[in-house]
């Protein structure tokens, strides 16, 4: 990973996360809102529907230990280890979140089988088959080299162990590539959420069957996550995120001010919510 980019996207979630867990909580991603997107519920409980809906489309049913891959302050990493009496390790590139999640074990009570740490998802400081359960929840999309990434994410995955992944994609290319418009809107969204670039789900099944994968399944739930962005909308628009923002400095702000730049990607079918999962 280029030093830039590592710093970028260290200084974008230092800067951010805080304002995020105040005004969302500690789940740093999508919601989920039925499988046609029509589902209205709390926002939180929209981001816990999708761990749950996650783990019913991959079929996990038990874990031991488990590995969250750009872990933000835990959220993913506290709930599972809680839901599976497990335990879990969380990396991420900030500081800030690292040392979060870690304070939000201690208050869970799960600091005995929970751990967090600064690292590179594309050289892992882990020994191979370390893990039975690898999750990546929305960080594919900051990887420089998205094969490299699955690599590492196998090379940790103990032999049965199980891979779920989910990322922003682009649309599929094999029928028409990509407009020069659509190039630029995907340029603005990786500048302000430093992305690298996004590939489409048939190209990650791609690189999942020459690691090799077995028993791969991908599938998209753009429709069902797409109603998140008009709630983050509204959320960015009220006082005390206002205040936040004021607070948090530039990059942060500048976030805040593209929201919609995701939110018309979903709507006209460029960006794409991409889920895949297999076995070592």
């Amino acid at each position: 990973m280029s030093a830039t980019l590592y710093q970028q996207i260290q200084q974008f979630y230092d800067a951010s996360s805080g304002l995020w867990e105040q005004i969302w909580g500690e789940h740093m991603h999508h919601g989920y809102y039925g499988a046609d997107g029509t589902q209205k519920k709390d926002r939180r409980q929209a981001q816990i529907d999708l761990i749950e809906e996650l783990l019913n489309w991959a079929g996990v049913q038990a874990a031991d230990n488990i590995l969250d891959v750009g872990c933000g302050i835990g959220g993913s990493s506290l709930y599972l280890a809680q839901k599976f009496n497990a335990k879990a390790t969380g990396i991420t590139l900030s500081p800030v979140q690292a040392a979060r999640a870690t304070e939000r074990a201690i208050e869970a009570n799960l600091s005995l089988r929970t751990q967090f740490q600064v690292a590179n998802a594309q050289s892992m400081p882990f020994a191979d088959d370390s893990f039975d359960l690898v999750w990546s929840l929305e960080s594919g999309e900051h990887m420089p080299d998205k094969t490299k990434f699955l690599q590492e994410c196998y090379r940790v995955l103990k032999p049965g162990g199980k891979l779920i992944m989910v990322t922003w994609c682009h649309r599929p290319t094999d029928e028409s590539p990509l407009t020069p418009d659509e190039e630029k809107h995907l340029q603005d969204i990786y500048r302000v959420y430093c992305l690298p670039y996004v590939i489409s789900l048939p190209e990650y099944e791609a690189i999942a069957h020459q690691l090799p994968l077995h028993n791969i399944r991908t599938t998209d739930w753009s429709t069902a996550v797409a109603p998140f962005w008009n709630v983050v909308i509204d959320s960015a628009f009220t006082p005390q995120a206002f205040w936040g923002l004021l607070n948090a400095g530039w990059t942060t702000i500048q976030g805040a001010l593209s929201l919609g730049l995701m939110r018309r990607g979903y709507q006209r079918g460029l960006i794409r919510f991409g889920l895949l999962c297999g076995n070592k």
